[in-house]
């Protein structure tokens, strides 16, 4: 475990020793287990803690490309199928023509029923289509009680038909970059073109999100696979830190959001 640990952030280590139960889990009883919905940095420390052992895995949060979504972790025996993952699409139905509803709404919406974030996936939201995923087993939970967002009486129903569900992919624009270090105002700097005196300033002011946490911290460590939202910027990706140059500098590969 500690050799594990020491790749990763301090802060990840809760989430760490969550993984590590689950592959015992699946060792001891050589049966598979489907996670909560994890979002792209825990899914590359779920895949890299499986490196080193024989157990398989798949993801799926039912939308193309989506961003959170359910992992299965599995032994070389099981076959997973689609019904595996236990995932409901819901559509929310509301006065489309008096309303306009945006993701932080339904999202609110969803916390404010006491869910717990690993339970539901991506919310899409396409003119005035909201469409949003869940684990299988709340189903009747929010059928009964999922019935407003903020002071409007809304309701939903299952969309089980895959052709009806909002799609759409986010191309990302990969760019390459020389830096000095993986410090989050060197690369803030990086990506948005700027001083390294402005990036300090965005950080500080906490305009900068890392996996969807606000870090004011310039000194911050950024590693492989890390998402940045930068308020005024954008969206990058670190897809990939691709070594050293003869002067020591990092190359990374980072995918901008478009």
């Amino acid at each position: 475990m500690d050799k594990i640990i020491q790749h990763f952030r301090k802060d990840e280590q809760p989430f760490i020793e969550t993984v590590s139960g689950w592959i015992r889990e699946v060792e001891d009883r050589y049966a598979p287990k489907l996670t909560g919905f994890l979002d792209p940095r825990q899914r590359f420390i779920v895949q890299s803690m499986l490196g080193g052992s024989e157990l398989l895995w798949q993801a799926d949060g039912n939308f193309s490309d989506a961003e959170r979504q359910r992992m299965l972790i599995y032994p070389n025996y099981f076959v997973p199928e689609k019904e595996d993952f236990q995932l409901t699409v819901f559509q929310v139905k509301y006065a489309t023509k008096f309303l306009t509803i945006e993701h932080r709404d339904v999202l609110g919406s969803l916390m404010s029923l006491g869910i717990d974030r690993a339970k539901f996936g991506d919310i899409r939201i396409e003119q005035d289509i909201v469409q949003f995923a869940v684990a299988a087993e709340l189903d009747d939970y929010l059928i009964a009680n999922f019935n407003s967002i903020g002071k409007a009486k809304v309701a939903i129903e299952m969309e089980s038909d895959s052709e009806n569900w909002i799609q759409y992919s986010d191309e990302w624009v990969e760019e390459l970059h020389i830096v000095s270090s993986l410090r989050l105002d060197v690369i803030v700097a990086a990506i948005t073109n700027s001083s390294r005196q402005k990036a300090t300033m965005l950080i500080q002011r906490e305009n900068v999100k890392v996996n969807w946490t606000t870090r004011d911290e310039p000194a911050f460590e950024l590693q492989e696979s890390d998402l940045l939202s930068v308020r005024g910027a954008g969206r990058f990706n670190i897809m990939a830190i691709e070594g050293r140059t003869k002067k020591e500098k990092i190359r990374l590969l980072i995918g901008r959001l478009e």
